[in-house]
């Protein structure tokens, strides 16, 4: 079997191994090893390699701490929407629109995915790379694979994505940073996302969401044409429900987000699409899923928590 060096660094052998008496080293864990296993007879990694990588890599608490930090009562639309629609968020994205513009035109024409909306993702997930995240994915995954058994399957599979993200980068496994459960870049790809659908869209023989916009954009563009995007299609759009129907809907909304059905057999149970209109402000007023010609195609209701009555 052909064997991978993970990065010639990892090879210096001042790192042979952490300390035994260090607590949070991972090196000589029973479960470590079984995955260190795992990938030398599934993926063709060096073993010492691997053994190297997991003496350098730290636990976290402050992880564990954020990923299980309960959330007492999830904001109302309205307090958490004005959070993405400030004026330096806006103005954050007029500027990210016209420093890229020719690469969001370059990918909306070849994705069919609207320049507006890979700026609003950016927006949203990172405020244009101002909050990327600051830990490092190592430290991240290996914390949340081994130390939170809630997820551990789950982010197990994230730190093997991760590492063969290195490896087919060649670059060092303890360099990206990224958000506490391991997100990288403009727009927080996990890793299996990442290696699913990033590309290398100015063609520099690497892919960087976190330094390269052109990477970042091209490949939110990618992402979303493969998860079906409808080039031309409304994204939502307003919806009503009959009053006699109402408490029955409202209780399929488990947190505000229904199940996805044809839009004939939300008609059924009183929800009604509308068509959109232009508010006060000039913005587009979406609230439901609903495709511009009514079919088969699956749709989902969301309701918004407003001040007075919700939307719809």
């Amino acid at each position: 079997m052909r064997v991978i060096t993970l990065a010639a660094f990892l090879a210096a052998p001042t790192a042979l191994a952490a300390p035994a008496t260090d607590p949070q080293s991972y090196i000589d864990r029973p479960d470590v090893s079984a995955f260190i296993d795992e990938m030398v007879a599934d993926s063709g990694f060096d073993a010492r390699a691997l053994r190297r990588f997991f003496a350098k890599v730290r636990y976290q608490q402050s992880v564990i701490n954020a990923i299980s930090r309960p959330v007492l009562e999830p904001p109302k639309w309205y307090q958490y929407a004005p959070q993405f629609l400030g004026a330096s968020r806006i103005d954050g994205g007029v500027a990210f629109w016209r420093a890229n513009a020719a690469t969001l035109e370059r990918a909306q024409n070849e994705f069919g995915v609207p320049a507006e909306i890979v700026v609003a993702i950016i927006g949203v997930e990172t405020f244009y790379g101002r909050n990327a995240g600051s830990y490092r994915v190592a430290d991240a995954l290996t914390t949340l694979a081994f130390d939170d058994p809630r997820r551990a399957e789950y982010f197990r599979n994230e730190l093997k994505q991760f590492l063969l993200q290195a490896r087919e980068q060649k670059i060092s496994p303890l360099a990206p940073k990224g958000s506490y459960a391991g997100a990288q870049g403009l727009p927080q790809f996990m890793p299996s996302s990442l290696r699913d659908y990033a590309v290398d869209y100015d063609n520099d023989g690497k892919i960087d969401l976190a330094a390269d916009v052109d990477d970042a954009v091209g490949s939110v563009a990618n992402y979303l044409a493969w998860h079906g995007w409808q080039t031309g299609e409304s994204v939502m759009k307003p919806a009503s429900i009959d009053v006699d129907k109402r408490e029955e809907v409202e209780r399929m909304l488990d947190g505000g987000i229904s199940d996805r059905r044809t839009l004939e057999s939300w008609q059924l149970d009183g929800v009604n699409a509308t068509d959109i209109g232009e508010s006060a402000t000039g913005i587009r007023e979406m609230a439901t899923g609903i495709p511009e010609s009514p079919g088969s195609d699956p749709v989902g209701v969301l309701m918004l928590e407003e001040e007075g009555e919700p939307s719809y």
